[in-house]
């Protein structure tokens, strides 16, 4: 427990063997209950997580905080009939109930149900003073979305008061988990995230070409999810308040690398405060499995339907509507301009009368869209980072 609240921490995994081990057994002593999510890794990411977690729960035997000479919970991932005799450590330790989780399959940005996932429970390791884990393997790769989604209705179902991620590579420190979960467990935010990008001394670890991304994606993220003091919106180390993640529809978020920048839009919608949170940039051998060619073009078109679905539940179904109105002006009119202006280089010439119509017309339209922008802005919710000093250090 952290200042009297229950902490939880989602560990999501994919292929971090030599990594994700290591993230386990440094888990702060004020971690309640840890649900490492493997996301069908093809390494030995699995059996690490697993060893990990006997080595945690038998360190906490030895010293007396356990309450049970259990195994740690895990959770398996689902076999087929012919399959289920070779399920591994975890089937061996004895079945005691199921658990089943649902992936949302993103039809017209919808969230639907899909096949449960089915997985073997075993009893946990006792006790809440040190970290009891909680392991689950997806039986088909869903994204670090859906390995955190995972996490999120675990967590849930055990009603903790603050949920936090740490990635499984080990690029965040623990030490300063804290840190992270203090905005939330003093109600001075409902969602806390690291900020890596504003100080020069914390952003001096990251490559040049990751700092040139995250700034553009930090001022995408700002244009649709409405929070203008934000930065680093890809941060993954973060922590939301039992509220909060109430609140939101977890089926509904994406299941890819865009879930941080989908979470602060629901937020947004919600009317919770966020807040960042200064550390340093921490980076190792670790591998991105980020694939440019796929990841582009599927979070620019998650971001562009969640602007627009933010515009219209804040400033359609609920206060002022000129912001929406001007943004769907905007929009349909520099679309329009653009269409007729290329249409006109091509028959009657760019210096026809036409041709300066159309283009009056995107500009018009582009007008539109940056006063609907300002008006967003000056409605946008306080991101607080001045109660920080800096951490220092790698």
């Amino acid at each position: 427990m952290y200042e009297g609240q229950t902490v939880g921490v989602v560990i999501p995994a994919y292929n971090e063997a030599g990594f994700v081990g290591e993230v386990i057994e440094t888990l702060p002593a004020i971690v309640d209950r840890a649900y490492v999510v493997d996301d069908c890794s093809t390494d030995d990411t699995w059996s690490e997580i697993e060893a990990a977690a006997m080595r945690v729960t038998a360190a906490a035997e030895m010293s007396g905080t356990a309450e049970s000479s259990a195994a740690p919970e895990s959770v398996g991932a689902a076999e087929s009939a012919d399959t289920a005799d070779s399920a591994g450590p975890a089937e061996s330790a004895g079945a005691a109930g199921t658990i089943e989780t649902t992936a949302e399959t993103g039809v017209s940005g919808q969230a639907t149900v899909s096949t449960a996932e089915t997985a073997t429970l075993h009893p946990d390791g006792g006790g809440l003073d040190g970290p009891p884990i909680v392991t689950v393997r997806h039986e088909r790769n869903r994204g670090v979305g859906g390995a955190i989604k995972t996490g999120y209705r675990l967590a849930s179902e055990d009603e903790l008061d603050v949920v936090a991620v740490m990635n499984g590579d080990g690029q965040m420190d623990p030490t300063l988990l804290e840190r992270i979960v203090d905005p939330v467990v003093q109600g001075h935010a409902a969602y806390a995230k690291g900020n890596r990008l504003d100080n020069p001394d914390d952003r001096a670890g990251m490559p040049s070409w990751r700092l040139f991304g995250n700034g553009v994606l930090t001022y995408l993220t700002k244009l649709v999810s409405g929070y203008w003091g934000m930065s680093d919106p890809q941060n993954g180390y973060t922590a939301i308040s039992r509220e909060a993640l109430d609140a939101i529809d977890v089926d509904r978020l994406y299941e890819g690398y865009g879930f941080c920048n989908d979470v602060l839009v629901h937020l947004n919608v919600h009317g919770f405060r966020v807040e960042d949170v200064p550390m340093p940039a921490r980076y190792g051998d670790e591998q991105s499995h980020i694939r440019y060619s796929r990841f582009v073009p599927s979070l620019s078109w998650l971001l562009l339907r969640r602007g627009l679905w933010r515009y219209r539940m804040q400033y359609a179904e609920a206060g002022p509507r000129r912001p929406y109105v001007l943004l769907l002006a905007g929009g349909l009119g520099g679309t329009v301009g653009l269409a007729t202006l290329g249409l006109a280089a091509l028959t009657v010439g760019i210096g026809s009368a036409q041709a300066a119509l159309s283009l009056l017309t995107a500009l018009l339209g582009a007008l539109f869209v940056t006063l609907a922008v300002t008006l967003d802005r000056l409605h946008s919710r306080t991101v607080d980072t001045d109660r920080y000093e800096p951490v220092g250090g790698d």
